[in-house]
């Protein structure tokens, strides 16, 4: 793959930050949750992050969130699995003034 192409897809690896209470606590501990592609890797992640917002990562986790089961009066439907990624940041670098977050 060329460096083009690895940097647009490296651009498209984050859809975005996830905000729970879960989420809140692992700030505490230097941690961001992010949204993330379903077939992206812990490599592109930590790649994504350190060129998206020019931080040092020491560790991501990934987990894959299955979707809900729902059902409409008599016909059932299925929300979309999606994967997030627990991003573990560097000493001293903080990206929550990104997100809105304080």
């Amino acid at each position: 793959m060329s460096r083009a192409l690895h940097q647009e897809r490296l651009m498209t690896v984050i859809q975005g930050p996830h905000m729970s209470e879960k989420a809140h606590i692992a700030a505490e501990n230097n941690h961001v949750v992010l949204k993330v592609r379903t077939d992206a890797t812990k490599k592109e992640v930590a790649q994504a992050v350190e060129l998206l917002f020019e931080v040092k990562v020491d560790a991501v986790q990934v987990v894959n969130v299955k979707g809900k089961t729902k059902r409409f009066q008599q016909t059932n439907g299925r929300r979309a699995n999606w994967k997030k990624a627990y991003v573990k940041l560097a000493d001293g670098v903080s990206i929550e003034e990104l997100f809105g977050t304080e």
